[in-house]
């Protein structure tokens, strides 16, 4: 969908179309992206650089992607509740517009920065390295980055985390591994999520859905999970411990093998704007 619907053109990445890309107006006045290499390659080579960032201060970065209404945002608070006391936890919200899930994430005491997309429909690398000025890594265990509710684009773009947890909730229907297959095949973990919902919704079949991904050769792990009732989330708790400390560990091995990080600020030196403004709870 990015190559055809124009959505490769953020407001974190727009200012690049001035390094190569370039937009051409249709006769009804819409602008057409005509060169995106440039911004995929760009994209590709800021995540890097989110990377080495996360992976300079031993950070685990988890994008979690789903569709509108899923529970990304509940699973948050739930997995907040359960480990607030155990890890610092931080949280880049990506929204077309509102802060609202970034205002419930902060009612929990947790840090949350919110990304307004405007008519972007997913996060970019560019969005998320602008997020990462307001938060010090140094502080943090877990950096949750959840992408904009859509089971399409957000799969395209690598954003610098370390893994990508794909909720499908029970409302939604058990077959969009097989519809949506970019997305599901890029999961490290799938997570059935308002499970609670299973004996009311008997035509979801989990074991179904879990064929339809092991379809597309992925072998990741599939977990049901409620955020309301709490079924499940210890074996969500448990694969987040196993990550930190996986992640912890390389650091250790590794201290210095990515001590110093170049900060590039040349779009804001040249007075353009990455995207809109990022508030957050400062």
């Amino acid at each position: 969908m990015c190559d055809t619907c124009g959505c490769n053109v953020t407001p974190g990445n727009k200012h690049l179309l001035a390094s190569g890309g370039t937009l051409e107006t249709t006769a009804e006045g819409h602008e057409a992206v005509t060169v995106l290499h440039n911004l995929l390659h760009e994209n590709d080579h800021m995540a890097q650089h989110n990377r080495d960032h996360f992976n300079g201060h031993g950070v685990v970065a988890i994008n979690l992607m789903s569709s509108p209404g899923a529970g990304k945002t509940a699973l948050l608070e739930a997995t907040i509740q359960a480990l607030g006391d155990e890890f610092s936890l931080a949280v880049i919200e990506g929204d077309l517009e509102t802060e609202n899930d970034a205002e419930r994430i902060r009612k929990h005491g947790v840090r949350a920065i919110q990304i307004s997309t405007g008519s972007a429909c997913h996060l970019d690398a560019h969005m998320v390295h602008d997020a990462l000025h307001g938060l010090d890594l140094d502080d943090y265990d877990i950096i949750f980055i959840e992408n904009v509710g859509n089971l399409v684009c957000p799969a395209s773009f690598d954003l610098g985390q370390h893994v990508n947890v794909a909720l499908l909730s029970v409302p939604e229907g058990d077959d969009k591994p097989a519809k949506y297959p970019v997305m599901f095949r890029t999961a490290d973990m799938v997570m059935i999520s308002k499970a609670d919902l299973l004996p009311i919704l008997d035509d979801f079949k989990p074991e179904r859905a879990e064929t339809y991904l092991r379809n597309l050769a992925n072998d990741a792990p599939v977990i049901h999970t409620s955020a309301k009732s709490g079924a499940g989330m210890e074996d969500w708790l448990e694969w987040l411990r196993t990550q930190v400390a996986a992640r912890k560990q390389e650091h250790r091995q590794n201290p210095d093998a990515h001590a110093h990080v170049h900060h590039d600020h040349s779009h804001h030196e040249q007075g353009q704007s990455p995207g809109r403004p990022i508030t957050s709870d400062s």
